[in-house]
Parts: structure tokens; C-alpha cells; sequence
């Protein structure tokens, strides 16, 4: 086994997540999974993306514009400067803002079209303490309301609306939202408005963010909304298990979507894919589809991997997730809907999910029954069809599944291939508890409830992802610029 010192292309805060990893499985990169994998190789791929410029026409330093990175000067006006200077070369082989080693401290900055924002190694964005400086937004039209509060919202620290060709990156640097003063006030019912994000780009096309560390969030970290065309890739994000709502990736009523080996430590869903709220969301009408999530770790004792909904009032489709790692994660994969949601999840497809101290493999349920007002439709019942799961292997697990749909609305087309799940000593029984589904099983251990029909020896292709892949599967970084 290699050492944590040898373990190739792993920044020094990813190897702070592999160790965190090692020391909740219990052992580092021994266990073995099943077909032979062990958990070093299911956790890691051995790639690191290469922080790329976009060989933009123009670049600066922050310095340029008055920034010092001296952790107590706030630079909230060199950032706002030196966006609407380089705004103006767009139109022009677009531009490029090198942020240098150094911490410094900003509030809320928008970003322009065709740029690059570029975090040294050893840069350190940190977000404003000030509350009452952060700029509020309108509620999202999908939602009707700030999703923590009935009021409007905080901007987040990073915000780019109706943009083309943006990409946020660096080598590793660090952006830290010292969340901590959030959280606090949440928690006391003391805020009057939506806690600011992290990253949040609207209305846009041709997204790229990769290659940070994604601290201490105030709230969700990286949510795209309303855009396509998105690849996140190699980010760390980290926060205290218990701090509140700090999801890892949020993709919101986006298509063409590809996340892919990303290292999530998080307070709530480590991916949460989302489409509006309610009345607001069905009228909104936008899905996010065509959504890719690959070699995903995640550490979430109190949420899920990945979780579709309970936002999902847009709908949610053809989303194709494959080597999932869930170590100490509450869930594997979850569907969140209630009465009053509307809208649909269908075409969910999850193969090679490996988990080690789960309560949940599969969770399901129709009674998630948060609602941002009372005029939502009573008669507005979500539709949940075709969930496919193929190998899937876990240990320690409390319950194998829980998944209850809505009665007379059964969520329907459920299919699990080569599941084989390892109880723990104090687990549940039975294993399952099931009501209002219906689908089919094969190879599943512990054998599943009735409601999931025996299809006896697993065939090919079963609950397989699609063979015919999607067009964000092969689109490059670069093809963005063309």
C-alpha cells in the first residue's frame, strides 16, 4: 500500500480529506471493496485537472487594483474595480484576474463574460464578517421566497448572472466563506434574509469551476441556476458535519451538467440537484437534465450523497451518477418530494455506489413536506419514475432501504441490479421497509421487499446506466472557447 506521501497528484487539503476519510472507514486504502477495488482506488482516480487560462487576451493582478493580501483589509473595491476594468475586453479575447498568494478578505464581487478568475496555490479568498454590507437580490423565481427566510437574499461571494464563457479556478486555491457567524444566526432565527453562497452563476452558458478548496460556506456552496453548458470538477469542498445547509453542489434547473471527481465534506447533501419550489417551480418550468455525476466522495453523516429534490417542482431528468463513494454519509441516494411539489424525477440512473457507515443505502420519500407559503396545490403531486441502481456494495448499514412513495401516486419503474449491502451488528429489521413502489429487483442482498419483483439472475444491461452517452460527457474545458 502507498503511503499518504506518496499517493500521486493529491494537493495538501485532499490529503487532509483522504486521512479524515481513512481515520471514519477505520483503515487507509485497505478494506476491500467488491470486483477487487479497494477504497484508495474507489476514492481516487489518480487525475488532478490542470488549471487552465483560457489563453485570454488580457490579464491583471488584483494588486493592480489596490488589493493587499494581508487578511484584514477589505478589498471588496479593488474586486468590483477590477471586474468592470477587464469587463471591457469581452468583446475583445476576454480577460483574466490573477489573484496572488496572500488572504484577502472581500465582500460580494460580480464576474463579466470570456473570463478567467485564477486562484494561486496559496491564495485565500475570505469572506466579509459584515452582514449588514452583504447586497440583497430578489428571490429566485422558482422558489418565491428566500429559501431560509420569506424575505429577499443575500448575494453570494461570487456571482456572475446572464454571462458567457466564465471559468473560476486556480491550483488548489482556497475560498473561505467563515461561515461560522452564519450558521450562528441561522440557527437563532436572527436572519431576515437567505444566507449568501459561495458561487452562484445565473441565466448563463459555458461554465467551468475547478481546481479550489471551498471552505466553510454560509450556506450552499457552488449553486448553478438556470444555465447550461456546466463542467465542476476537482474541487474539495469542506465544512463541520454539523453546520447548516452547507451542500456541497446544488445544479438548479440547469442542463448539460458534468461534475466529476469532486471531494465533499458537508453539513447537508453532498450533491443536491434541484428545480424549483412548489407552484413557483411548475410555473417556472425549467428541468435540470442531462446531468453527469462522476467519482464523487462524500462524508455527510447527516445527509445524502446525492439527493434529487425535494425542489424539484421543474423536474429532474436523465441524471447518471457512477463511482459514488459515501463514507459516514446518512444516505446514499435520496429522492425528496411531497403533495404540492408537481413536477417530476424520472430516468435516474446510479451504477458502481460504494458505501461504508450508511443508515440509508436508498431513500425515498413523498412526505418531505416543506412548502415556501400555503397557496401551493394540493393536487399537485410529483411523478417518480424510472430510479436504476446497478452495483451497488456497502457495509455498516443500518437499514438497507427505506422508500415510501405517495398513496395512489406510486413511484414507479424502481430497478436494482448486483446490490450487496453488509448490515450492521445493531441494524434494522427487517432490512427494508417499503410502501407505495413498485419496480424490480436482481441480485439484491439482503433480499429486497416484495413490492420490488424478483427478476432471478442479473442480465446484462439491467438497470444499466444508457449506452448512448450525452453531449457533456465529451465536451472539453477548451471546446468552451470555440
Amino acid at each position: 500500500m502507498e503511503s499518504l506521501n506518496t499517493i500521486p497528484f493529491l494537493s495538501s487539503q485532499k490529503l487532509k480529506t483522504l486521512w479524515l476519510v481513512a481515520v471514519v472507514v477505520g483503515v487507509i486504502g485497505v478494506a476491500e471493496g467488491r470486483n477487487g477495488r479497494n477504497w484508495y482506488e474507489s476514492l481516487y482516480s489518480g487525475r488532478e485537472y490542470s488549471a487552465i487560462s483560457n489563453n485570454r487576451a488580457h490579464s491583471a493582478s488584483i494588486k493592480d487594483f489596490g488589493g493587499v493580501g494581508d487578511g484584514k483589509t477589505l478589498n471588496t473595491k479593488a474586486f468590483r474595480e477590477a471586474m468592470n476594468n477587464l469587463s471591457k475586453y469581452s468583446a475583445h479575447g476576454g480577460a483574466k484576474l490573477i489573484v496572488p498568494a496572500g488572504k484577502w478578505l472581500t465582500g460580494s464581487f460580480n464576474l463579466t463574460s470570456h473570463f478567467t478568475l485564477f486562484l494561486h496555490k496559496d491564495a485565500v479568498l475570505l469572506a466579509s464578517q459584515d452582514i449588514n454590507t452583504w447586497p440583497l437580490i430578489p428571490p429566485l423565481p422558482s422558489y418565491g421566497q428566500g429559501r431560509d427566510t420569506s424575505g429577499g437574499r443575500c448575494i453570494s461571494l461570487i456571482f456572475g448572472s446572464n454571462l458567457v464563457d466564465v471559468v473560476i479556478t486556480g491550483n488548489n486555491g482556497t475560498i473561505d466563506g467563515q461561515g461560522a457567524l452564519w450558521w450562528q444566526q441561522f440557527r437563532s432565527k436572527k436572519l431576515k434574509y437567505t444566507r449568501p453562497y459561495l458561487i452562484e452563476i445565473m441565466h448563463s452558458d459555458q461554465i467551468q469551476i475547478s481546481n479550489l478548496t471551498l471552505l466553510n460556506s454560509p450556506s450552499w456552496n457552488v449553486h448553478p441556476v438556470y444555465s447550461s453548458n456546466i463542467i465542476i470538477q476537482g474541487l474539495t469542498i469542506l465544512a463541520p458535519v454539523k453546520s447548516a445547509n452547507t451542500d456541497g453542489i446544488n445544479p438548479d434547473s440547469c442542463t448539460n451538467v458534468r461534475l466529476e471527481d469532486n471531494y465533499i465534506v458537508a453539513g447537508d447533501d453532498c450533491v443536491a440537484v434541484k428545480s424549483g419550489w412548489d407552484q413557483y417551480g411548475i410555473k417556472y418550468g425549467k428541468p435540470t437534465k442531462q446531468l453527469i455525476i462522476k467519482r464523487l466522495t462524500c462524508i455527510s453523516p447527516y445527509s445524502a450523497a446525492i439527493a434529487l429534490g425535494s425542489e424539484m417542482s421543474g423536474g429532474i431528468e436523465d441524471v447518471r451518477a457512477s463511482d459514488i463513494t459515501a463514507v459516514h454519509t446518512e444516505s446514499g441516494v435520496r429522492i425528496k418530494s411531497a403533495i404540492g411539489r408537481g413536477g417530476y424525477v424520472k430516468n435516474i440512473y446510479v451504477k458502481g455506489l460504494r458505501a461504508h457507515t450508511m443508515k440509508w443505502v436508498f431513500l425515498m420519500s413523498g412526505d418531505y413536506g416543506d412548502h415556501p407559503d400555503n397557496h401551493f396545490d394540493p393536487k399537485a403531486f410529483p411523478v417518480v419514475a424510472g430510479i436504476n441502481f446497478r452495483d451497488v456494495v456497502a457495509d455498516n448499514v443500518t437499514m438497507a432501504g427505506k422508500m415510501e412513495g405517495i398513496s395512489g401516486h406510486p413511484y414507479t419503474g424502481v430497478c436494482m441490479a448486483n446490490v450487496t449491502i453488509g448490515m450492521a451488528k445493531n441494524g434494522k429489521k427487517p432490512a427494508w421497509n417499503c410502501s407505495n413502489i413498485q419496480g424490480v429487483a436482481s441480485g439484491v442482498v439482503p433480499p429486497p421487499c416484495n413490492l420490488l419483483h424478483s427478476q432471478g439472475p442479473v442480465k446484462p444491461g439491467m438497470c444499466d446506466l444508457p449506452p448512448k452517452k450525452l453531449e457533456i460527457h465529451n465536451m472539453e474545458e477548451l471546446e468552451f472557447q470555440n
